[in-house]
């Protein structure tokens, strides 16, 4: 399969920089997605975004998947009228059979009319009814009281201008271009909550055009609403390659974030094995036999309240019994345990994962250090995340270090990337890698491999440095980037103080939350009490 340096991604538009660029219509130029995210978010009105989201998003795909079948369905009836009505003919080319009574024609039509809640949520459990992958997906709240159907209406309406008139792939690539556009819309909107369910795009391609995943399987065991897999799939693509060629994979225990990426990869058309249980990868690994060539995570940072305690004597704890109050190490375990024998993975994790010496979390880093599984470590300016502005860093992990399959002997060798000056802000609390950030990042890393075509590589002070293990041993195998590369801001503790203070501060701000809730529920028993 054909291999080459990181092209230009015509999808890599930011969400602020796409809304400042005029519209052109309904073609599909640059600052379209923006111009429609910008009309859809006002009209939701006093709607909050995390409603307003499955409200937008459910209409898109509905759109999507109505589109996709009205052009299969054309195509038939200048073949075979009969052929038209059989869904078995649709499901052959991975498109869902709509009912009359579920086309997008149909809702449209009726959009202004007061009953167009219920028409949508039919419409939403007819399809259902007829498509076994989608059953428990979609919403079907339209109905509801609390949704104001003129808004519903004109929601309709807008999104029908979207790709109409365009043949059926470039609607299909437009259609899916715009649920993405909207997924990172919503994550920005949302802050916090937001991050638990989208990684930012830029992130993602990065560790996508990192590890090349060409062909094998792609697993995701935190997957949040897909975008892992929609880049991946567009890497091959962009690449030459056959999106068949790769098997997807993952796992999520938010059954909304599920649902999210069930849809945000039906609308792109790729075939997934996405699991949904309420409690997770750690504790009901779905595929826990299963290994996988390539694996891309971004989990929760620093979580807690993980359950650890409960799985002390674990097969998954190769390296040492990740802490009960984190479970940074617990997923760079559980990912090592289902890599293959030659596999990748690139894991997001918070900048402390890299220096910590707590609860025994400097004694599993240095038990993987040792064993030769960490492959090369980058890390990342802040301001990167919607649910955070912890600075993290990316580990990439390698089950072997051997020569093969066109890369170097890399045994006894680790590659430290320091990007935290990368990146352009593009507005006042988010910043973006740009396409030369991100071949800046993948270009140094793909020469260090050896890849053909990759030129030779070289240390670039202040930038990337390959160490051996005696060097990281000579650092008691802290993993900072900076120590190595030659420009660390350390203090004392290995900890920037940037870090430590944005720690402190999310701390806080969390305390603040518990203290109102508290407070509030302090007012209402005592309004009670006087009640009574």
């Amino acid at each position: 399969m054909p291999r080459g340096r990181p092209k230009k991604n015509p999808d890599a538009t930011s969400a602020p920089a796409a809304a400042s660029t005029k519209a052109n219509g309904n073609s599909a130029n640059l600052g379209f997605e923006a111009q429609l995210f910008l009309a859809a978010d006002k009209l939701r009105k006093n709607l909050e975004p995390s409603d307003y989201k499955h409200v937008a998003l459910g209409l898109i795909f509905l759109k999507h998947i109505s589109n996709a079948f009205e052009v299969k369905r054309a195509a038939l009836l200048a073949e075979d009228a009969a052929a038209a009505e059989d869904p078995d003919e649709y499901l052959a080319e991975n498109v869902f059979w709509v009912p009359k009574e579920a086309r997008w024609s149909h809702l449209q039509a009726n959009a202004k009319q007061p009953t167009i809640g219920k028409l949508v949520d039919d419409a939403m459990a007819a399809i259902e009814a007829v498509n076994a992958g989608l059953k428990g997906v979609l919403p079907k709240d339209y109905n509801r009281p609390a949704l104001d159907k003129v808004m519903l209406g004109e929601l309709i309406d807008l999104i029908s201008g979207i790709a109409t008139g365009q043949p059926g792939e470039q609607a299909k690539d437009l259609l899916g271009r715009v649920y993405e556009y909207f997924l990172g819309g919503f994550a920005g909107s949302e802050g916090k909550r937001g991050g638990e369910f989208y990684t930012p795009r830029s992130v993602v391609r990065v560790l996508v055009e990192m590890l090349e995943p060409y062909k094998g399987r792609v697993y995701d065991p935190c997957c949040g609403s897909g975008g892992m897999f929609v880049q991946s799939e567009k890497f091959v693509e962009s690449h030459g390659g056959r999106l068949g060629d790769i098997a997807i994979y993952g796992q999520e225990s938010n059954n909304t974030t599920w649902r999210l990426a069930k849809m945000n990869l039906a609308v792109r058309g790729i075939d997934a094995d996405i699991r949904w249980n309420n409690e997770g990868s750690f504790h009901k690994d779905e595929l826990r036999d299963l290994r996988f060539d390539y694996i891309l995570a971004n989990p929760p940072f620093n979580i807690s309240d993980w359950g650890g305690d409960r799985l002390r004597e674990d097969a998954r704890w190769t390296y040492g019994m990740p802490p009960v109050g984190n479970a940074n190490y617990g997923w760079l375990q559980h990912i090592l345990w289902h890599l293959a024998p030659n596999g990748t993975a690139g894991v997001v994790l918070a900048n402390g994962s890299m220096s910590s010496g707590q609860s025994g979390e400097d004694v599993i880093r240095r038990a993987m250090v040792e064993a030769d599984v960490v492959d090369c470590m980058v890390s990342l300016p802040g301001q990167l995340f919607y649910s955070t502005q912890i600075p993290a860093c990316l580990w990439f992990l390698a089950r072997s270090k051997k020569p093969g399959a066109g890369l170097r002997d890399r045994r006894g060798e680790v590659l430290f990337i320091d990007a935290r000056k990368l990146g352009t802000l593009v507005d006042r609390t988010r910043r973006e890698f740009g396409d030369e950030d991100i071949a800046k990042i993948t270009s140094a890393y793909h020469a260090w491999r050896g890849e053909k075509d990759a030129g030779a590589y070289e240390d670039v002070p202040g930038f990337c440095k390959a160490a051996t293990l005696e060097e990281i041993r000579g650092h008691n195998h802290i993993l900072t980037p900076g120590r190595y590369v030659g420009a660390a801001d350390v203090e004392d503790d290995e900890v920037p103080f940037v870090e430590r203070f944005a720690v402190l501060r999310e701390t806080l701000e969390q305390q603040f939350e518990e203290a109102e809730a508290l407070t509030s529920t302090i007012r209402r028993q005592l309004a009670r009490v006087a009640v009574s």
